[in-house]
Protein backbone atom coordinates (compact mmCIF):
# COMPACT_ATOMS: atom_id res chain seq x y z
CA UNK A 1 0.00 0.00 0.00
CA UNK A 2 1.08 3.60 -1.06
CA UNK A 3 3.01 5.40 2.03
CA UNK A 4 3.18 8.90 2.10
CA UNK A 5 6.58 10.44 2.96
CA UNK A 6 5.44 13.65 4.22
CA UNK A 7 1.91 14.19 6.76
CA UNK A 8 -1.33 14.58 4.83
CA UNK A 9 -2.17 18.26 4.26
CA UNK A 10 -5.90 19.73 3.34
CA UNK A 11 -4.78 19.87 -0.73
CA UNK A 12 -3.24 16.31 -0.31
CA UNK A 13 -6.27 15.05 0.97
CA UNK A 14 -8.16 16.38 -1.61
CA UNK A 15 -6.21 15.67 -4.34
CA UNK A 16 -5.87 11.95 -3.58
CA UNK A 17 -7.19 9.40 -5.75
CA UNK A 18 -7.17 5.94 -6.56
CA UNK A 19 -4.86 3.96 -8.31
CA UNK A 20 -6.00 2.20 -11.81
CA UNK A 21 -9.48 2.20 -10.52
CA UNK A 22 -8.70 0.15 -7.59
CA UNK A 23 -9.47 1.26 -3.71
CA UNK A 24 -5.95 2.56 -2.63
CA UNK A 25 -4.75 3.25 0.99
CA UNK A 26 -2.41 6.12 1.46
CA UNK A 27 -0.30 6.17 4.71
CA UNK A 28 1.24 9.06 6.53
CA UNK A 29 4.66 8.25 8.31
CA UNK A 30 4.09 5.72 11.36
CA UNK A 31 5.15 6.44 14.76
CA UNK A 32 6.88 3.77 16.15
CA UNK A 33 4.27 1.41 18.58
CA UNK A 34 1.56 3.81 18.21
CA UNK A 35 0.52 3.26 14.31
CA UNK A 36 -0.63 5.72 11.52
CA UNK A 37 -3.34 7.44 10.24
CA UNK A 38 -4.15 6.56 6.60
CA UNK A 39 -6.56 7.52 3.94
CA UNK A 40 -8.43 5.07 2.17
CA UNK A 41 -9.46 6.18 -1.44
CA UNK A 42 -12.32 4.37 -3.64
CA UNK A 43 -13.82 5.95 -7.11
CA UNK A 44 -16.92 7.66 -4.94
CA UNK A 45 -15.15 8.07 -1.38
CA UNK A 46 -12.62 8.57 1.23
CA UNK A 47 -11.96 7.32 4.21
CA UNK A 48 -9.82 8.08 6.95
CA UNK A 49 -8.65 4.65 9.40
CA UNK A 50 -6.16 4.38 11.89
CA UNK A 51 -3.51 1.47 11.47
CA UNK A 52 -2.03 0.11 15.21
CA UNK A 53 -0.48 -2.85 16.77
CA UNK A 54 -2.09 -4.74 19.41
CA UNK A 55 -0.84 -7.61 21.30
CA UNK A 56 1.60 -8.18 18.34
CA UNK A 57 -0.69 -7.70 15.52
CA UNK A 58 -2.05 -5.40 13.59
CA UNK A 59 -5.10 -3.83 13.79
CA UNK A 60 -7.14 -1.30 11.55
CA UNK A 61 -10.08 0.93 12.72
CA UNK A 62 -12.39 3.30 10.50
CA UNK A 63 -11.55 6.95 11.93
CA UNK A 64 -14.50 9.02 9.77
CA UNK A 65 -15.86 9.69 6.18
CA UNK A 66 -14.11 12.65 4.36
CA UNK A 67 -15.01 15.13 3.89
CA UNK A 68 -17.63 14.90 6.19
CA UNK A 69 -14.66 14.54 8.80
CA UNK A 70 -11.88 17.01 8.37
CA UNK A 71 -8.37 16.13 8.67
CA UNK A 72 -8.29 18.45 11.49
CA UNK A 73 -10.56 16.07 13.13
CA UNK A 74 -8.92 12.85 12.18
CA UNK A 75 -5.63 13.89 13.52
CA UNK A 76 -7.21 14.52 16.62
CA UNK A 77 -8.98 11.66 16.74
CA UNK A 78 -5.87 8.87 15.62
CA UNK A 79 -4.59 11.57 18.50
CA UNK A 80 -6.76 10.13 21.12
CA UNK A 81 -6.97 6.63 20.37
CA UNK A 82 -2.79 6.40 20.17
CA UNK A 83 -3.28 8.21 24.24
CA UNK A 84 -5.31 5.06 24.91
CA UNK A 85 -3.39 2.51 23.33
CA UNK A 86 -0.23 3.96 25.14
CA UNK A 87 -2.20 3.28 28.31
CA UNK A 88 -2.89 -0.11 27.38
CA UNK A 89 -6.86 0.49 25.82
CA UNK A 90 -7.88 -1.24 22.88
CA UNK A 91 -9.31 1.81 20.48
CA UNK A 92 -11.10 -0.64 18.11
CA UNK A 93 -13.02 -2.15 20.72
CA UNK A 94 -14.02 1.24 22.11
CA UNK A 95 -15.01 2.21 19.00
CA UNK A 96 -17.48 -0.98 18.72
CA UNK A 97 -18.77 -0.24 22.28
CA UNK A 98 -19.41 3.22 21.40
CA UNK A 99 -20.96 2.06 17.80
CA UNK A 100 -23.26 0.11 19.95
CA UNK A 101 -24.10 2.91 22.42
CA UNK A 102 -25.15 4.85 19.62
CA UNK A 103 -27.04 2.47 17.69
CA UNK A 104 -28.99 2.05 20.57
CA UNK A 105 -29.03 5.30 22.04
CA UNK A 106 -32.62 7.01 22.29
CA UNK A 107 -34.03 8.30 18.72
CA UNK A 108 -36.57 11.83 18.63
CA UNK A 109 -38.90 8.93 17.36
CA UNK A 110 -38.49 7.27 20.39
CA UNK A 111 -38.70 10.06 22.24
CA UNK A 112 -41.78 11.19 20.42
CA UNK A 113 -43.79 7.67 21.55
CA UNK A 114 -42.75 8.08 24.87
CA UNK A 115 -43.72 12.06 25.30
CA UNK A 116 -47.27 11.08 23.96
CA UNK A 117 -47.71 7.98 26.23
CA UNK A 118 -46.36 9.19 29.33
CA UNK A 119 -46.71 12.96 29.63
CA UNK A 120 -49.14 14.25 26.89
CA UNK A 121 -51.77 11.52 27.08
CA UNK A 122 -52.17 11.54 31.26
CA UNK A 123 -51.83 15.54 31.19
CA UNK A 124 -53.51 16.86 28.12
CA UNK A 125 -57.14 16.38 26.47
CA UNK A 126 -55.71 17.75 23.40
CA UNK A 127 -52.78 15.53 23.40
CA UNK A 128 -53.94 13.93 19.85
CA UNK A 129 -53.03 17.40 18.38
CA UNK A 130 -49.44 17.04 19.98
CA UNK A 131 -49.17 13.51 17.99
CA UNK A 132 -50.36 15.02 14.82
CA UNK A 133 -48.00 18.18 15.14
CA UNK A 134 -44.82 15.76 15.78
CA UNK A 135 -45.76 13.42 12.95
CA UNK A 136 -46.30 15.69 10.70
CA UNK A 137 -43.33 17.99 11.14
CA UNK A 138 -40.72 17.46 13.37
CA UNK A 139 -40.65 13.41 12.99
CA UNK A 140 -40.04 13.48 8.63
CA UNK A 141 -37.03 15.83 10.03
CA UNK A 142 -35.72 14.61 13.18
CA UNK A 143 -37.30 11.10 13.61
CA UNK A 144 -34.08 9.27 12.99
CA UNK A 145 -31.62 12.04 14.91
CA UNK A 146 -30.11 10.40 18.23
CA UNK A 147 -31.18 13.36 21.00
CA UNK A 148 -28.01 13.94 21.83
CA UNK A 149 -26.82 14.97 18.26
CA UNK A 150 -29.81 16.84 17.55
CA UNK A 151 -28.92 20.60 17.60
CA UNK A 152 -30.68 24.15 17.85
CA UNK A 153 -29.50 24.97 13.97
CA UNK A 154 -31.75 21.68 13.09
CA UNK A 155 -34.47 23.02 14.99
CA UNK A 156 -34.49 26.28 13.12
CA UNK A 157 -34.75 24.38 9.99
CA UNK A 158 -37.37 22.43 10.48
CA UNK A 159 -39.79 25.58 11.88
CA UNK A 160 -38.48 27.80 8.87
CA UNK A 161 -40.28 25.84 6.05
CA UNK A 162 -43.20 26.35 8.07
CA UNK A 163 -43.40 30.14 8.08
CA UNK A 164 -42.50 29.91 4.51
CA UNK A 165 -45.51 27.77 3.50
CA UNK A 166 -47.74 31.06 5.19
CA UNK A 167 -47.81 28.62 8.87
CA UNK A 168 -46.24 31.30 11.02
CA UNK A 169 -48.70 30.35 13.66
CA UNK A 170 -48.42 26.38 13.20
CA UNK A 171 -44.35 26.90 13.34
CA UNK A 172 -44.92 28.60 17.13
CA UNK A 173 -47.16 25.62 17.79
CA UNK A 174 -44.63 23.21 16.55
CA UNK A 175 -41.85 24.78 18.38
CA UNK A 176 -43.93 24.70 21.50
CA UNK A 177 -44.40 21.05 21.11
CA UNK A 178 -41.13 20.48 20.35
CA UNK A 179 -40.62 22.27 23.85
CA UNK A 180 -42.48 20.30 25.71
CA UNK A 181 -41.46 17.23 24.13
CA UNK A 182 -37.49 17.79 25.44
CA UNK A 183 -37.96 19.37 28.22
CA UNK A 184 -39.37 16.30 28.62
CA UNK A 185 -35.98 14.28 27.77
CA UNK A 186 -34.34 16.38 30.49
CA UNK A 187 -36.42 15.86 33.61
CA UNK A 188 -36.43 11.87 32.83
CA UNK A 189 -32.75 12.20 32.19
CA UNK A 190 -32.19 11.18 28.68
CA UNK A 191 -30.62 14.47 27.59
CA UNK A 192 -28.37 16.98 30.21
CA UNK A 193 -30.05 20.49 28.05
CA UNK A 194 -32.73 20.79 25.60
CA UNK A 195 -31.42 22.19 22.16
CA UNK A 196 -34.85 24.51 22.36
CA UNK A 197 -33.56 26.32 24.89
CA UNK A 198 -33.26 30.06 24.24
CA UNK A 199 -35.23 29.86 21.41
CA UNK A 200 -37.76 32.66 20.01
CA UNK A 201 -41.56 31.84 18.72
CA UNK A 202 -40.71 31.96 14.81
CA UNK A 203 -43.38 34.65 14.87
CA UNK A 204 -45.23 37.26 16.68
CA UNK A 205 -48.55 35.40 17.79
CA UNK A 206 -51.21 38.76 18.39
CA UNK A 207 -54.13 38.07 20.79
CA UNK A 208 -57.26 36.57 18.82
CA UNK A 209 -60.63 39.20 18.83
CA UNK A 210 -62.12 37.70 16.04
CA UNK A 211 -65.60 37.35 17.16
CA UNK A 212 -68.81 37.72 15.35
CA UNK A 213 -71.40 40.92 15.51
CA UNK A 214 -75.05 40.59 15.22
CA UNK A 215 -75.16 40.58 11.73
CA UNK A 216 -72.62 37.61 11.32
CA UNK A 217 -74.89 35.79 13.64
CA UNK A 218 -77.55 36.37 11.84
CA UNK A 219 -76.16 34.67 8.50
CA UNK A 220 -74.25 31.76 10.12
CA UNK A 221 -77.95 30.79 11.80
CA UNK A 222 -79.67 31.73 8.50
CA UNK A 223 -76.83 30.03 6.25
CA UNK A 224 -74.88 26.76 8.66
CA UNK A 225 -78.14 24.76 8.40
CA UNK A 226 -77.83 24.89 4.42
CA UNK A 227 -74.13 24.20 4.24
CA UNK A 228 -73.29 20.80 2.32
CA UNK A 229 -71.89 18.93 5.56
CA UNK A 230 -72.67 15.79 7.21
CA UNK A 231 -75.52 16.93 9.69
CA UNK A 232 -73.76 16.24 13.51
CA UNK A 233 -70.78 18.32 12.04
CA UNK A 234 -72.65 21.61 11.50
CA UNK A 235 -75.00 20.57 14.51
CA UNK A 236 -71.94 20.29 16.68
CA UNK A 237 -70.99 24.22 15.54
CA UNK A 238 -74.09 25.39 16.44
CA UNK A 239 -74.23 23.77 20.04
CA UNK A 240 -70.73 25.33 20.68
CA UNK A 241 -72.20 28.81 20.02
CA UNK A 242 -75.62 27.65 22.29
CA UNK A 243 -73.27 26.29 25.26
CA UNK A 244 -70.19 28.53 24.98
CA UNK A 245 -67.88 25.60 25.91
CA UNK A 246 -64.83 24.69 24.29
CA UNK A 247 -64.75 22.67 20.54
CA UNK A 248 -62.54 19.76 21.80
CA UNK A 249 -65.24 19.44 25.04
CA UNK A 250 -68.27 19.66 22.52
CA UNK A 251 -67.11 16.90 19.87
CA UNK A 252 -65.92 14.43 22.48
CA UNK A 253 -69.24 14.38 24.29
CA UNK A 254 -70.95 11.29 25.03
CA UNK A 255 -74.26 10.24 25.49
CA UNK A 256 -72.95 8.40 29.02
CA UNK A 257 -72.24 11.96 30.15
CA UNK A 258 -75.86 13.94 28.88
CA UNK A 259 -78.85 13.37 30.40
CA UNK A 260 -82.03 14.84 28.36
CA UNK A 261 -84.29 14.39 31.25
CA UNK A 262 -82.47 16.66 33.45
CA UNK A 263 -81.43 18.75 30.63
CA UNK A 264 -77.77 19.05 31.85
CA UNK A 265 -74.37 17.91 29.96
CA UNK A 266 -71.75 16.79 32.52
CA UNK A 267 -68.03 17.11 31.07
CA UNK A 268 -65.92 14.71 32.58
CA UNK A 269 -62.42 15.86 34.23
CA UNK A 270 -60.72 13.83 32.00
CA UNK A 271 -62.12 15.64 29.03
CA UNK A 272 -62.21 19.16 30.71
CA UNK A 273 -59.10 21.22 29.63
CA UNK A 274 -58.58 22.33 33.30
CA UNK A 275 -59.16 19.06 34.60
CA UNK A 276 -61.91 19.86 36.97
CA UNK A 277 -66.02 18.38 36.57
CA UNK A 278 -68.22 20.82 34.80
CA UNK A 279 -71.86 21.23 34.55
CA UNK A 280 -73.35 21.94 31.60
CA UNK A 281 -77.10 23.25 31.43
CA UNK A 282 -78.78 22.63 28.42
CA UNK A 283 -81.42 25.28 27.36
CA UNK A 284 -84.76 23.92 25.04
CA UNK A 285 -82.99 24.91 22.24
CA UNK A 286 -80.14 22.44 22.65
CA UNK A 287 -82.53 19.54 24.10
CA UNK A 288 -83.72 19.98 20.64
CA UNK A 289 -80.61 19.82 18.40
CA UNK A 290 -79.42 16.82 21.03
CA UNK A 291 -82.73 14.84 20.52
CA UNK A 292 -82.64 15.26 17.12
CA UNK A 293 -78.89 13.73 16.80
CA UNK A 294 -79.95 10.65 18.99
CA UNK A 295 -81.83 9.47 15.78
CA UNK A 296 -78.06 9.59 13.64
CA UNK A 297 -76.67 7.42 16.77
CA UNK A 298 -74.39 4.98 15.47
CA UNK A 299 -74.06 2.65 18.68
CA UNK A 300 -70.48 3.94 19.51
CA UNK A 301 -71.92 6.38 22.54
CA UNK A 302 -70.82 9.26 20.83
CA UNK A 303 -73.08 12.90 20.82
CA UNK A 304 -71.46 14.11 16.94
CA UNK A 305 -70.68 11.13 15.20
CA UNK A 306 -67.79 10.51 12.52
CA UNK A 307 -69.71 9.91 9.29
CA UNK A 308 -67.21 7.08 8.75
CA UNK A 309 -67.04 5.03 12.21
CA UNK A 310 -69.49 6.28 14.23
CA UNK A 311 -67.00 7.36 16.85
CA UNK A 312 -66.77 10.74 18.16
CA UNK A 313 -65.17 12.90 15.23
CA UNK A 314 -62.36 13.96 15.82
CA UNK A 315 -61.44 17.83 17.55
CA UNK A 316 -60.12 19.54 14.12
CA UNK A 317 -63.93 18.21 12.20
CA UNK A 318 -65.33 21.58 12.99
CA UNK A 319 -62.63 23.66 11.76
CA UNK A 320 -61.68 22.41 8.73
CA UNK A 321 -65.80 23.00 7.89
CA UNK A 322 -64.92 26.12 9.11
CA UNK A 323 -61.77 26.99 6.95
CA UNK A 324 -63.74 25.47 3.89
CA UNK A 325 -67.10 27.61 4.22
CA UNK A 326 -66.60 30.72 5.97
CA UNK A 327 -66.78 32.96 3.06
CA UNK A 328 -70.91 31.64 3.08
CA UNK A 329 -71.10 32.09 6.85
CA UNK A 330 -69.37 35.72 7.55
CA UNK A 331 -67.19 38.62 6.52
CA UNK A 332 -64.49 37.08 7.56
CA UNK A 333 -62.77 34.15 8.64
CA UNK A 334 -63.30 32.54 12.48
CA UNK A 335 -62.58 29.57 14.15
CA UNK A 336 -64.56 27.35 16.17
CA UNK A 337 -63.18 29.00 19.57
CA UNK A 338 -63.93 32.12 17.86
CA UNK A 339 -67.75 31.06 18.59
CA UNK A 340 -67.00 30.43 22.22
CA UNK A 341 -65.98 34.26 22.49
CA UNK A 342 -68.70 35.13 20.60
CA UNK A 343 -70.66 33.73 22.85
CA UNK A 344 -68.68 34.79 25.84
CA UNK A 345 -68.61 38.71 24.53
CA UNK A 346 -72.59 38.97 23.57
CA UNK A 347 -73.77 36.90 27.20
CA UNK A 348 -71.58 40.09 28.98
CA UNK A 349 -73.43 42.86 26.53
CA UNK A 350 -76.87 41.15 27.66
CA UNK A 351 -75.82 41.33 31.45
CA UNK A 352 -74.98 37.91 32.71
CA UNK A 353 -72.44 38.81 35.32
CA UNK A 354 -68.91 38.26 35.31
CA UNK A 355 -68.51 35.74 37.56
CA UNK A 356 -71.47 33.36 36.28
CA UNK A 357 -70.03 34.12 32.91
CA UNK A 358 -66.56 32.84 34.23
CA UNK A 359 -68.65 29.25 35.61
CA UNK A 360 -70.17 28.90 32.25
CA UNK A 361 -66.65 28.98 30.82
CA UNK A 362 -65.12 26.24 33.11
CA UNK A 363 -62.50 29.30 33.60
CA UNK A 364 -59.83 28.40 36.64
CA UNK A 365 -60.69 30.77 39.18
CA UNK A 366 -57.27 31.24 41.52
CA UNK A 367 -58.14 33.18 44.08
CA UNK A 368 -58.29 32.40 47.32
CA UNK A 369 -61.51 32.23 48.23
CA UNK A 370 -62.76 29.87 45.23
CA UNK A 371 -60.74 27.27 46.85
CA UNK A 372 -63.44 27.23 49.43
CA UNK A 373 -66.12 28.06 47.45
CA UNK A 374 -67.78 24.90 46.16
CA UNK A 375 -70.86 26.04 44.96
CA UNK A 376 -71.88 24.38 41.79
CA UNK A 377 -73.75 27.45 39.83
CA UNK A 378 -75.70 25.42 37.86
CA UNK A 379 -78.84 27.31 38.72
CA UNK A 380 -77.07 30.75 37.45
CA UNK A 381 -75.50 29.27 34.69
CA UNK A 382 -78.93 27.86 33.48
CA UNK A 383 -80.24 31.23 33.96
CA UNK A 384 -77.07 32.96 32.27
CA UNK A 385 -77.35 30.52 28.45
CA UNK A 386 -81.47 30.63 28.72
CA UNK A 387 -81.05 34.10 28.73
CA UNK A 388 -78.31 33.56 25.32
CA UNK A 389 -80.98 31.37 23.78
CA UNK A 390 -83.41 34.06 23.86
CA UNK A 391 -81.22 36.44 22.74
CA UNK A 392 -79.97 34.37 20.00
CA UNK A 393 -84.01 33.55 19.33
CA UNK A 394 -84.37 37.38 18.00
CA UNK A 395 -81.67 36.45 15.27
CA UNK A 396 -83.02 33.25 13.86
CA UNK A 397 -82.46 30.58 16.34
CA UNK A 398 -85.76 28.76 15.95
CA UNK A 399 -85.64 28.47 12.28
CA UNK A 400 -82.24 27.00 12.30
CA UNK A 401 -82.87 24.22 15.05
CA UNK A 402 -85.95 23.35 13.10
CA UNK A 403 -84.27 23.23 9.56
CA UNK A 404 -81.77 21.01 11.30
CA UNK A 405 -84.22 18.93 12.48
CA UNK A 406 -85.65 18.50 9.24
CA UNK A 407 -82.59 17.98 7.93
CA UNK A 408 -81.93 14.48 9.93
CA UNK A 409 -85.17 13.13 9.96
CA UNK A 410 -84.85 13.48 6.26
CA UNK A 411 -81.63 11.87 6.76
CA UNK A 412 -82.21 8.81 8.41
CA UNK A 413 -85.77 7.89 6.78
CA UNK A 414 -83.47 7.30 3.44
CA UNK A 415 -82.81 3.56 2.63
CA UNK A 416 -79.18 4.76 1.90
CA UNK A 417 -78.88 5.93 6.54
CA UNK A 418 -80.26 1.91 6.77
CA UNK A 419 -77.48 0.48 4.33
CA UNK A 420 -74.92 2.79 6.76
CA UNK A 421 -75.47 1.66 9.65
CA UNK A 422 -75.85 -2.59 8.53
CA UNK A 423 -72.33 -1.64 7.13
CA UNK A 424 -71.03 0.14 10.41
CA UNK A 425 -72.38 -2.67 12.11
CA UNK A 426 -71.05 -5.31 9.93
CA UNK A 427 -67.46 -3.51 10.15
CA UNK A 428 -67.47 -3.44 14.28
CA UNK A 429 -68.62 -6.40 14.93
CA UNK A 430 -66.15 -8.65 16.21
CA UNK A 431 -64.73 -11.86 14.32
CA UNK A 432 -64.89 -15.30 15.34
CA UNK A 433 -61.36 -16.63 16.78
Amino acid sequence: MPTMEVPFTDRLVASLTARDGQRTVYWEPSRHGVGALGLRVSDSTKTFVYMYWKDGKSKMMTVGRYPRMSLAEAHKAVGDAMVLLERGGNPAEKQVAENERKRDATTVADLADEYIKNWAKPRKTTWKEDERILNHDVLPVLGKRRLEDVRRREIVGMLDPIVLRGSPIAANRCLAVTRKMFNFAVKRGLLEHSPCTMMDAPAKAGRRERLLDQDEIKTFLDKLPELPLWAPTAMALLVELLTAQRSGEVVAAEWVDVNLAEAMWTIPAAKAKNRKTHCVPLTPPVVRLLEALKKVDMGKGAVFPSRDDGKAMVQTATARALHRHHPVLAKEAFSPHDLRRTAATHMASIGVPRLVLAKVLNHTDSAVTAIYDRYSYNAEKREALEKWAGYLETLGLEQAVAKFEATVEWQVSGKWWGKRVERLAELNRPTAT
